[in-house]
């Protein structure tokens, strides 16, 4: 665990840590998770570059005009699409790709909570698409700007780190999937996909992460209980405790670069998904902790039967799909 003080202990020597123009890219950023973290980066970051991408026109302008406030110096982009759409995805990264020659932080929490199962135009489950498809391909895309940044190189995907459960090798989509065990499903396939991905990207640091409970736009589309705040996770620590995650030391990429703010006393580099210290791939709970040694055990007993690799070969095969139907950019 790490406390709240260490966090934004943490977070002020971001300015200091890093050279000016840290680029970032937040999908998702309109709203929730993704809106907060944002702007934790433009109030702790040096003359920052952020791009957000969403569906909120309104939102955006608000946001921007917030951002600007805690940041003059800042640039902050919005960027309006559907990335539940693969499609849509690739178009964006081209985007971003024309704009920026690196990336720092790719920040990823896009999401729906619909249990309806229906599909995207592609033919795509509407929940998988946003919470793992998407996700996976803008990582891809985008890959080589973060191999190309000089200091920071970081991958944030926010889901439900450390609640990995039951895969159903025969629905990755999920579209069969009882309800009970949606979350440790799609948890296990990002945290899976991820892994795939940081096999070829060795000097990029992943961390897939669950937040808690906070009360954000897609708790509230749960239909969920009343909203409990002794039992939440307040907005403003969520945004710094995701900040942390995409700047601190405490997450390395397998080469351990140097680019990160420093470790406080008494916090050590975090284990990985596979239980070492330091692997580049992380699954973290909402007090920045590492997975439980039952998921460790739970993720090497699936790496032993080849499922990383089945994994993989599915979202590969979808991509390969689509892009066919959709006829390439």
């Amino acid at each position: 665990m790490v406390s709240l003080s260490q966090i934004q202990a943490s977070n002020a020597l971001i300015s200091s840590t890093f050279p000016t123009r840290l680029v970032a890219l937040f999908v998702g950023g309109t709203s929730g998770i993704g809106e907060i973290t944002l702007k934790k980066f433009a109030q702790y970051s040096h003359q920052p570059r952020a791009y957000f991408v969403g569906r909120s026109q309104t939102a955006a302008e608000r946001i921007v005009a917030e951002c600007t406030a805690l940041n003059p110096r800042g640039e902050f982009i919005f960027v309006k699409a559907d990335v539940s759409l693969i499609r849509v995805v690739d178009q964006v990264c081209e985007e971003i790709k024309a704009k920026e020659d690196i990336l720092n932080i790719l920040f990823l929490s896009q999401g729906v909570m619909s249990v309806d199962h229906s599909e995207t135009s592609e033919h795509v489950h509407l929940l998988a698409a946003l919470n793992y498809y998407s996700r996976l391909r803008f990582t891809t895309n985008l890959l080589p700007l973060l191999q190309k940044a000089p200091t920071l190189r970081r991958v944030v995907t926010v889901g439900g780190g450390g609640k990995e459960g039951l895969l159903d090798a025969t629905d990755f989509p999920a579209l069969r999937v009882p309800f009970p065990q949606l979350r440790g499903h799609l948890t296990t396939l990002i945290t899976l996909g991820l892994e795939a991905v940081a096999k070829t990207a060795t000097d990029v640091s992943f961390i897939h992460d669950y937040p808690g409970t906070v009360n954000t736009g897609l708790y509230r589309d749960m239909n969920a209980p009343p909203f409990d705040t002794s039992l939440s996770v307040p907005i403003q620590e969520c945004g710094e405790r995701h900040l942390y995650l995409a700047t601190s030391a405490q997450f390395p990429s397998q080469e351990r670069e140097n680019a990160a703010v420093r470790l406080s006393d008494g916090v050590q580099v975090a284990a990985g998904t596979t239980g070492k210290i330091g692997t580049g791939i992380y699954s973290v709970g909402e007090t920045c902790e590492s997975a439980s040694s039952e998921v460790v055990e739970f993720l090497a007993g699936l790496r032993e039967k080849g499922m990383v690799e089945e994994v993989w070969r599915h979202t590969e095969g979808e991509f390969r799909r689509i892009t066919k139907l959709d006829g390439g950019l």
